[in-house]
């Protein structure tokens, strides 16, 4: 079983079924079947062979799943690229996984070929207009229009399908390497807590080419022949209203989606078709949940996940027993334990580094033995995350290892001091960072944006603080700003934060 025998077996399931829907445009199964055939076939005539890694530089549109799936076909591993990349970022990709050509659109064009100038080999821009049929064999230098599945090549379950990149909050992105088997054990633990059939439509305004969205909102619902509803980009109103005109049934962002639509002026929609939410990619604040939960009425169960680990490690159960703050159990066949600096198992409810291990696994990352000895031990995969488990084996992300905050030999959680600060009604988001001091080493320093219209000065957030933390805990400075830095999946880069703080 391979990742294209899975949109095969769907599409000879729910060939006249609608798989993709983008504005007004639907596409079936069958459809979407027969385009991935023909690209893969044209793909293959242009000379690509087997393991070659071929880059995606497309929105949230049908091609991008064409491309998806066409590269597949042809035998070579995906590399999707963001979308926000400038030439520079776009440049590190096509290099260290020496890339030579990527299927894009024409707004892209640009920045492939000024990021493709003076390389040591060509790369070739491979262009799939928005909206338009992935291009015909003839145009890639192949042959005739193939429709067999013999023209497919031959795929094992252990060859890599996806290099996946990560956010590169800290250094540059690493390429995760994904084989079919790893995302395979991924869709089919999450089908066993996941109460969706073919009825369903899910909206993807997560970006592709995110793991998060590729796994949960691409792969899942094409796995079980439900549809997708594509939105190219995050306009709150507009993604609320395409919910409700198209009757979308499963909802899937990061917290930083949340917090916006809690946000927004009154948008009339009939959000009732809504059966649940999920979030992931970024710890959700419980305000947020509670203030998303009160004002629209769809439950959010939240999960976590690493690009590692292709990506959902846990998940709040939607016919289980949701456990608010948590981000819940680990999936089926998937093992979670919560480990010391020398690798062994602190007692249940203590905080440790979460380390993981299951068929979900990456293989290592792209060209960097270094850095996959470090994350990989003994099977076992280093999250970088700090948290705990309860008696009943849900899971709590207290925070990044590397966030850690030591006070005068105190340890100070930041997203601690980020929950209790969130609650203030005043405040929209927050972050917390260390800062350097030089009685106790370091200090939190709080990075606030206000609710709209809202208003509170500095000395009011301290007070607030005060009456709630030990005062190790509370921050030294608090400074307001417009918003905060995030990468794409809704992760606060702190260090950008960090680099200009003041003692």
């Amino acid at each position: 079983m391979t990742l294209l025998h899975l949109l095969q077996r769907s599409a000879e399931k729910f060939g006249d079924r609608t798989a993709l829907h983008a504005d007004d445009r639907l596409m079936s199964y069958g459809e979407l079947w027969e385009s991935v055939v023909r690209l893969g076939a044209a793909l293959r005539h242009s000379g690509v062979v087997s393991g070659e890694r071929i880059g995606v530089m497309l929105p949230n549109v049908p091609a991008f799943v064409q491309a998806y799936f066409g590269i597949l076909a042809a035998g070579a591993t995906v590399v999707p690229f963001n979308t926000l990349y400038k030439p520079a970022e776009v440049r590190y990709l096509l290099e260290h996984a020496t890339i030579q050509r990527v299927l894009t659109s024409g707004i892209f064009l640009r920045a492939i070929e000024e990021a493709a100038e003076h390389l040591a080999f060509p790369v070739r821009a491979i262009r799939l207009d928005e909206g338009s049929d992935p291009p015909e064999p003839k145009r890639l230098g192949g042959a005739a229009n193939y429709r067999s599945e013999r023209a497919l090549a031959d795929l094992r379950p252990t060859d890599v399908a996806v290099c996946l990149y990560t956010s590169g909050t800290t250094g540059r992105p690493k390429g995760a390497l994904l084989t079919h088997d790893n995302l395979l054990s991924n869709i089919e633990s999450f089908q066993q807590i996941a109460p969706c059939d073919e009825r369903d439509r899910f909206v993807c305004v997560l970006p592709l080419f995110h793991s998060f969205a590729a796994t949960v909102v691409m792969l899942f619902p094409l796995s079980i022949g439900a549809s997708i509803v594509l939105e190219p980009r995050f306009v709150p109103e507009q993604v609320l209203r395409s919910m409700a005109e198209k009757t979308v049934t499963i909802l899937t962002a990061v917290p930083s989606m949340y917090a916006v639509w809690t946000q927004l002026a009154s948008v009339e929609v009939d959000l009732s078709a809504v059966r649940f939410a999920v979030s992931g990619g970024a710890p959700l604040p419980i305000e947020v949940l509670h203030r998303f939960e009160a004002r629209y009425g769809i439950p959010i169960y939240e999960g976590y996940g690493l690009t590692e680990a292709s990506p959902v490690l846990t998940e709040n159960p939607p016919l289980g027993h949701r456990k608010v703050g948590s981000v819940g159990p680990p999936l089926p066949g998937v093992e979670l334990r919560t480990v010391d600096g020398t690798g062994k198992e602190v007692p249940t409810g203590e905080i440790g580094e979460i380390v993981a291990r299951g068929a979900n696994i990456m293989q290592g990352y792209l060209n960097q033995p270094e850095d996959t000895a470090e994350v990989l031990r003994d099977g076992w995969l280093s999250s970088g995350d700090l948290g705990r488990c309860d008696a009943d084996g849900y899971f709590y992300i207290v925070d990044r290892k590397k966030d850690l905050i030591i006070v005068g030999g105190l340890n100070v959680y930041p997203r601690e001091v980020e929950d209790i600060l969130a609650s203030h009604p005043a405040v929209a988001e927050v972050a917390v960072v260390g800062i350097p001091d030089s009685m106790r080493g370091e200090v939190p320093k709080a990075y606030v944006v206000l609710r709209p219209g809202a208003a509170a000065s500095r000395r009011e957030v301290l007070r607030f603080a005060r009456e709630r933390l030990a005062s190790f805990k509370v921050p030294r400075q608090v400074e307001f700003c417009e918003g905060l830095p995030r990468t794409t999946s809704g992760k606060v880069l702190r260090q950008h934060l960090g680099s200009t703080a003041d003692a």
